[in-house]
């Protein structure tokens, strides 16, 4: 399925828009009380979030020559870096295409529409690898016949770390500390991006990684997950494992949850990955009460109306009531079934005990 559009104009202007965002005190309970974390609200710049490295893949390809004036950009996504490569290509005049999948929610599908974009749709997952590599899969079929197109490659592009360089600036500028930084993990590339920025300044900082239960990142088997935005069922190169000190595994139950506590009682809140970065935020928060903790919240509520704000959704996937607090395991390898906790951060490719095997449910 496909959309005709016609080629966007070059428009630079566009550019000012992005970063300086909005830095939101938390203090509504999230899992139970807590004194505070700080969060980056993204979701209220032009592009979101994904307008960062987006913009930045972009311009470091122009200035290799890898990518032509007026040239296509062709994507793979689950959406929220598909609204960043729009604003992108509107900025400097790139007809973009984005190859997604049939679970992609209308709404999102019609803003992306609005915005310019062409989309390409798959109407399966693989048996290996699930709707992101069937997309890739597609991906690569639109490139062969494309001349000229330039793929981004937000799973391995470094431009798109570097573009997460402005975010952490933007921190800095505001806090005379971070003790902790929470990050969901999906390309690596916002965890990567800000972290390193900071610990140049600031060594003694944590990182904690937030991924979804049923993701490969850190070691367990790809799963079918019903989150989006967060979580892989590949292994992106961007994801920089031995700079996290710890992982957290959330599942869908807790991170609906702290969306709407986070809507009713702090008023700003977003979908999937802003639940699970948000609860685990708290729960830093939580266990080290002397610590400035930080996050950032991708995105918004409004794609997420008919999902995470939706009763019958929630009931129609099972998703009851969620846990109050993590299960620790030794090994990243271990499966986890709900909100899951492991201060051991590994190398996949590395073989694992055969005693980590189990599944940990909670």
């Amino acid at each position: 399925m496909t959309t005709a559009v016609h080629a966007p104009v070059e428009n630079r202007a566009l550019l000012a828009l992005v970063g300086r965002t909005p830095l939101a005190r938390i203090t509504t309970d999230l899992a139970g009380p807590h004194p505070g974390f700080w969060a980056k609200l993204e979701g209220l710049g032009p592009g979101g979030m994904k307008a960062r490295p987006a913009v930045a893949m972009l311009l470091g390809a122009r200035e290799r020559g890898e990518l032509l004036p007026g040239a296509p950009v062709l994507e793979s996504t689950s959406g929220t870096l598909g609204i960043g490569l729009a604003f992108a290509g509107q900025a400097l005049g790139h007809p973009v295409t984005l190859v997604v999948d049939t679970e992609l929610e209308p709404s999102m599908r019609k803003l992306l529409r609005a915005y310019g974009t062409r989309l390409e749709f798959v109407d399966r997952p693989t048996r290996q690898g699930g709707w992101q590599a069937a997309r890739l899969a597609r991906l690569r079929e639109l490139l062969h016949r494309t001349p000229g197109a330039y793929w981004p490659d937000q799973y391995g592009n470094p431009d798109s770390v570097a573009g997460y360089a402005s975010l952490a600036s933007e921190l800095t500028g505001r806090l005379d500390r971070i003790d902790i930084l929470v990050c969901s993990v999906g390309t690596g590339g916002h965890s990567a991006g800000i972290a390193g920025p900071l610990r140049r300044r600031l060594p003694g900082l944590r990182l904690v990684g937030v991924d979804a239960t049923g993701s490969t990142i850190f070691g367990p088997p790809a799963r079918p997950r019903l989150m989006r935005g967060l979580g892989s069922s590949i292994r992106p190169r961007n994801v920089v494992r031995e700079a996290f000190d710890e992982v957290h595994w959330v599942g869908p139950a807790e991170a609906v949850d702290a969306c709407r506590r986070l809507a009713s009682g702090n008023f700003v809140s977003g979908g999937w990955s802003t639940g699970a970065v948000a609860l685990v935020s708290a729960w830093a928060a939580r266990t080290h009460p002397e610590a400035v903790v930080v996050t950032v919240f991708p995105d918004g509520p409004e794609r997420y109306l008919g999902t995470v704000y939706d009763d019958g959704y929630t009931a129609a996937h099972g998703l009851g009531e969620p846990v109050r607090h993590p299960v620790e395991v030794p090994y990243p390898a271990m499966e986890a079934g709900g909100w899951t906790r492991c201060r051991v951060v590994t190398d996949p490719r590395v073989p694992r005990p055969a005693s980590t095997a189990a599944v940990i449910t909670g």
